[in-house]
């Protein structure tokens, strides 16, 4: 286990850091349950979701320049004001729809769009719902949608789980990174779950037998890419997909989903260079590889493999819309259109939207790892956002 100071991390205040130790001691409690290890799905589950102290069920700041990481709505408006003209297209081909924004951060994106669709009179009839697990991250959406758009409030719904029978447009930006995943190692002698032990104030990674699940998802896996995975081979995988897009097609009855997040296709996720996985770690904007550190207070995300989003929605009934990198579906989407009174603005928000757009579009920035798989259930015309360089091919 790495300490913050060898990864020139930012020290936690006083407040942080006792809140962090809590968390660890609630996870050496299961652990000790559990006869020594559990599971690295397990692990994360805990310091992400445990309730009142995981990362997401606490009350610590996450999003946004005080938090740990920015995402695309804290990045720019534009972000929310394109998906928003995206969505009215798929709106209007439909009766009584609604938006579901499925984790819904800040609630920043959520104002963005229903602003947006409020300025072209195209707000849904049903509405815009939010499903969010976290109580905390509940009251922050609805204190600043209360500022934003207090006009507006009443027509957004808090659920606490998914609706039956959903018409219209699903939304989830960055929350499929945050579903927990399990770690394992392919050896000559078959493939090795990556646990989580405890000894004294630390935690370390341990291997133990892998379950069947486990190991039925990792053969499935070498069977798609059509060789196995050289001894030694160590990534992630998550199971908890099927499960979450199974409940997603069952709430969908007629609408497009617009899931975002960064990933790839499962030939690059697991490539022979790739050992080791995608999890990664965010503290106060410092990206790094140790999870066993900072427990609670800091986030646990890994790249998301979208075949195996693709493949779970097939398998539901669901058709896929397309595959694009987040560049192309803003421009696809009407980027430009959005843009329409730049010319006009004083030069100071020009050069402020400019470097926003950088940071949304840019290969080096968000443009590229930043991926959209849309998901849908019914008869539609093609949505544009997909139109220029859609890699849904990518994902066989």
């Amino acid at each position: 286990m790495h300490d913050p100071r060898t990864l020139a991390l930012p020290e936690p205040d006083p407040d942080s850091l006792g809140h962090s130790k809590a968390v660890a001691a609630y996870v050496r409690e299961r652990i000790a349950g559990a006869g020594g290890s559990i599971s690295f799905a397990e692990y994360m589950h805990l310091c992400l979701y445990a309730p009142a102290l995981g990362y997401y069920a606490a009350g610590a700041t996450k999003f946004g320049q005080a938090g740990d990481f920015v995402t695309a709505p804290e990045v720019s408006a534009l972000f929310g004001r394109t998906l928003a003209r995206q969505s009215a297209g798929i709106l209007a081909q439909l009766d009584s729809p609604a938006i579901l924004e499925i984790g819904a951060g800040s609630g920043k994106l959520a104002a963005d769009i229903l602003e947006a669709l409020a300025a072209a009179d195209t707000l849904p009839a049903g509405g815009y719902c939010i499903l969010e697990v976290s109580p905390d991250l509940q009251q922050r959406q609805r204190n600043l949608l209360a500022e934003r758009v207090p006009d507006l409030i009443d027509s957004v719904r808090w659920l606490n789980a998914m609706p039956a029978g959903f018409t219209g447009v699903v939304i989830a930006n960055e929350l499929l990174d945050a579903l927990p995943v399990e770690r394992f190692v392919r050896r000559a002698g078959g493939i090795r779950q990556v646990g989580v032990a405890s000894h004294a104030e630390a935690f370390r990674l341990v291997e133990r037998d892998a379950p069947d699940k486990l190991v039925q998802a990792v053969e499935h896996i070498e069977a798609t890419i059509g060789e196995p995975l050289p001894d030694g081979y160590a990534s992630d995988v998550c199971l908890a997909v099927r499960p979450w897009v199974a409940d997603l097609a069952d709430s969908l009855a007629t609408g497009v989903a617009f899931l975002f997040d960064y990933g790839v296709g499962r030939r690059e996720y697991y490539a022979p260079d790739r050992s080791g996985g995608w999890l990664r770690c965010h503290f106060r904007h410092h990206a790094h590889d140790d999870p066993l550190i900072l427990q609670g207070i800091q986030d646990l995300t890994s790249w998301v493999d979208f075949t195996a989003v693709a493949e779970s929605a097939v398998d539901n009934g669901l058709e896929i819309a397309g595959f694009t990198s987040q560049a192309q579906f803003l421009v696809g989407a009407g980027l430009e259109e959005a843009l329409a009174d730049f010319a006009r603005m004083p030069t100071a928000a020009q050069l402020r939207l400019s470097a926003e757009i950088k940071l949304l579009t840019l290969p080096t920035e968000m443009g590229e790892n930043f991926k959209c798989l849309g998901l849908m259930r019914g008869a539609f015309e093609p949505p544009a956002a997909f139109g220029r360089a859609d890699r849904t091919a990518t994902l066989g």
